[in-house]
């Protein structure tokens, strides 16, 4: 009798989680590994954060490494691919999580913030993805997931800058879908809508009443729930789903 495989079971696979070290970032750490796979964890500044995010992923009997990076530039995507690749074996899971969230209306939103977002949000995606492509290739099997945002779909005032690069975050993986469907390569986004973050804390103060009016399901969302999310694209039961677009935001966009 062949041997029941756990659902969304990813032994065997190494994760690389951009902007791991918090927030949704941590809870999809922690999750890949808790379905098997060894995870890179990247991070930029709060390397202990990061490092409680491995003790974390220990303690369940999983392996973690924390690796620092500022993804502004190419040559710095690379060197995380590769130290990861070094430490734990070629990525086959790339999870573009890392942000940035900035508020700034249009008459304030300089060249240098917006191009910080560009480099951050949408342009480390791509390298990243570049980067992981190769041996994704060689093996036949890859999964590029990137966390997009509400905001992509419903624009969002004082936010031009984060809500375009969001949004271009759909363009560049519906094309990814198309060119490396035939090597076995999926790639899908996953779009949160309000989840209670640090990233947020400051707006909830101000808007929960309001955002919570908006949602359908009467509630903010929590990081686990978009954990779930990416586990399951990251998984051969999601071996069909390429292009795709996965909401999770308890109905605030639909379709």
């Amino acid at each position: 009798m062949t041997p029941t495989r756990n659902f969304c079971d990813l032994t065997g696979r190494v994760a690389l989680v951009t902007g791991g070290s918090r927030g949704i970032g941590r809870a999809i750490c922690i999750k890949l590994a808790a379905n098997g796979a060894r995870v890179a964890v990247h991070y930029h500044r709060r390397a202990d954060e990061a490092e409680d995010v491995c003790a974390a992923i220990a303690a369940i009997g999983g392996k973690a490494i924390a690796l620092s990076a500022a993804l502004g530039t190419e040559a710095a995507c690379q060197s995380l691919v590769r130290a990861t690749a070094a430490e734990l074996g070629p990525v086959y899971i790339l999870v573009n999580n890392a942000g940035v969230f900035t508020g700034a209306p249009i008459d304030q939103l300089d060249a240098a913030l917006w191009e910080e977002t560009l480099a951050v949000n949408l342009s480390a995606p791509f390298h990243c993805a570049r980067a992981c492509v190769p041996a994704m290739r060689a093996k036949g099997w890859g999964r590029i997931i990137s966390l997009s945002s509400q905001a992509a779909f419903t624009g969002s005032s004082e936010h031009a800058h984060y809500a375009a690069t969001k949004a271009g975050l759909a363009g560049l993986s519906f094309s990814l879908a198309r060119e490396l469907g035939p090597d076995g390569i999926t790639v899908n986004l996953v779009s949160p809508g309000r989840v209670e973050t640090e990233m947020l804390a400051d707006l909830l103060k101000k808007r929960r009443e309001e955002w919570l009016a908006l949602t359908p399901l009467g509630r903010l969302g929590k990081p686990d729930e978009v954990a779930a999310a990416v586990a399951f694209l990251a998984s051969d039961e999601a071996a069909y789903i390429t292009g795709a677009n996965l909401h999770v935001n308890g109905g605030l966009v639909m379709g």
